[in-house]
């Protein structure tokens, strides 16, 4: 039990890394006249900015769960 939960935490944190990468990646491509003019692109970008730090949030969440299930299953 204790290998599975190490091993859904470490899976868990990679798609942290990943979604934050995604998300970096969303906002660098977010030029600032996208922004001035407020063009379909710059809507896209930001959906995609705040749909992978959402995702983020959700894999950190679940991460914490985790760790709290671990920590009571040895407890």
């Amino acid at each position: 039990m204790n290998t599975f939960l190490v091993i859904v935490i470490v899976l868990l944190a990679v798609m942290v890394v990943v979604s934050l990468v995604r998300g970096i990646i969303a906002f660098l491509q977010t030029t600032k006249i996208d922004l001035e003019q407020g063009g379909a692109n710059s809507q896209e970008l930001m959906a995609r900015q705040n749909k992978a730090m959402f995702d983020r949030i959700k894999y950190q969440a679940l991460a914490i769960v985790v760790v709290a299930v671990l920590l009571a299953v040895n407890s």
